[in-house]
């Protein structure tokens, strides 16, 4: 199994970011649209298509953001952190945003941190959310993979993606209302992600 090619794209998921009832820490969780390099269906239902029926998901540890404003765009600086991935079996099929432990419950295959701080930014706008488009960019390496079986085929992270991945991430202005228990605010986003070449020797 040959790496992707560098700047190659990666994957794309789609999830949502959860800000906790007390509003200290933020974690993301979603599933995947589309892994490059995996043959077969991502979806126990592809014309339903949804965290439900998602065969691949993943979860961040929950992190802290320091917030800077300047004008009508507000950023945030997220610190170096972990996210894991995970492979849903017919024992933890169903993930539901309303339930965030359900996209971590199922056999973990990878677990990539972020190699940098995340840098994101909000333009003010609609009144109801004070943000009209969030962007946010970061670099994750690869620090733990297992192999796993797919579709009768073996896989393993570390031969698709051995030094990480970029990945771009877009939010819109509509929250999810209401936020489940023990969270104050969610919002759902899209991520593409490329993959990351090999580090040049000296």
């Amino acid at each position: 199994m040959a790496p992707l090619m560098a700047a190659s794209v990666a994957w794309y998921v789609t999830g949502r970011f959860y800000v906790s009832s007390d509003g200290k820490t933020e974690q993301d969780l979603g599933y995947f649209l589309h892994l490059e390099g995996l043959q077969g269906p991502l979806f126990t239902d592809m014309k339903n298509m949804s965290e439900a029926t998602a065969r691949l998901t993943f979860r961040s540890e929950p992190f802290t953001a320091a917030k800077v404003t300047n004008g009508s765009l507000s950023l945030s600086m997220d610190v170096v952190g972990d996210f894991s991935l995970y492979l849903k079996d017919a024992k933890h099929v169903g993930a539901s945003f309303e339930h965030p432990d359900s996209f971590s419950d199922g056999k973990r295959i990878a677990t990539f941190r972020r190699a940098s701080v995340v840098a994101g930014g909000a333009f003010a706008g609609m009144p109801a959310t004070h943000r009209a488009l969030s962007l946010n960019v970061f670099t994750a390496r690869l620090v733990w993979s297992t192999e796993f079986d797919f579709e009768g085929q073996r896989y393993d992270l570390r031969q698709l993606l051995p030094h990480g991945i970029t990945q771009w991430g877009e939010a819109g202005p509509t929250v999810v209302t209401p936020p489940p228990k023990d969270f104050s605010s969610v919002l759902p986003f899209f991520g593409s992600a490329v993959a990351v070449g090999a580090p040049h020797e000296r």
